[in-house]
């Protein structure tokens, strides 16, 4: 690909599914090390810490370090930080809430300035939601880890956080603060920490729309992988169109 230096690359649906590693990604990445691209992970999983991710990674084989993955909640409390504003309520799952615990309040001792919501899982219960919607409606900002329509679980697709956004944004008349993809927020972190223009960075996803839409927004190149949520009528029926379709990111070396 010419003039590209460096990927950015989704990992759930791109790297693995569920717990198993997609054949061929990892030797993928080794080449990509062996050519001296750079790379960063951006990823909007929102139910692992970056540590977890790290960790679950390594057990699939793959040798990322954690400085290397890009989270919704790095962007989130770079805004919180900036804000000076630390009063949250938290409505996620599993253990991201470790990437908030330096940043943020998560009490009822005040009043709340942001309700955070992410995939929460199980936890989208309507006490949940209702008790969100309550914060918002006394003044809180909501923001968003994420607004994915639906993601591929082990046992198939799932709703993500995106319904449950719109649905508290309907409900308050407030517009949420989306920090993961496809936010110029969230990608112009990675691109930071990489030193690189948008103009020689391409991202590898499976969503067309956050993964290649938000690249292409900002003038990065995009290539759609046909593994994880990849569905062949959803891109069809959308405007935007990747500049590269390979079945997974094993095909990586045919378009290096």
């Amino acid at each position: 690909m010419k003039n590209i230096r460096g990927f950015l690359i989704d990992l759930d649906g791109v790297l693995y599914v569920g717990d198993k590693a997609i054949k061929g990604a990892r030797e993928s990445i080794d080449l990509l090390r062996d050519k001296n691209y750079a790379f960063r992970f951006v990823s909007n999983t929102t139910r692992k810490s970056r540590k977890t991710i790290a960790e679950q990674l390594s057990s699939m084989g793959f040798d990322i370090p954690v400085e290397d993955i890009f989270t919704p909640p790095l962007a989130a409390v770079a805004y919180i930080k900036k804000s000076k504003k630390h009063h949250c309520y938290l409505l996620t799952t599993g253990d991201v809430y470790q990437d908030f615990e330096q940043e943020c309040i998560c009490d009822n001792s005040a009043a709340i300035d942001y309700v955070i919501l992410g995939d929460a899982g199980d936890k989208v219960t309507y006490e949940n939601l209702n008790r969100a919607f309550r914060h918002l409606m006394q003044g809180a900002d909501l923001i968003a880890l994420e607004n994915d329509r639906y993601w591929m679980a082990p046992d198939g697709l799932s709703l993500s956080a995106g319904p449950f956004v719109q649905a508290l944004e309907f409900a308050t008349g407030k517009k949420g603060i989306i920090v993961g993809k496809p936010s110029r927020m969230f990608f112009e972190l990675a691109l930071c920490d990489m030193g690189l223009r948008t103009d020689q960075v391409a991202m590898i996803g499976d969503d067309i729309l956050t993964d290649i839409g938000g690249a292409r927004t900002l003038g990065m190149q995009g290539i759609l992988v046909r593994t994880g949520k990849y569905r062949k009528d959803t891109v069809d029926n959308v405007a935007i169109k990747p500049d590269r379709v390979i079945d997974s990111i094993a095909q990586l070396q045919d378009i290096l």
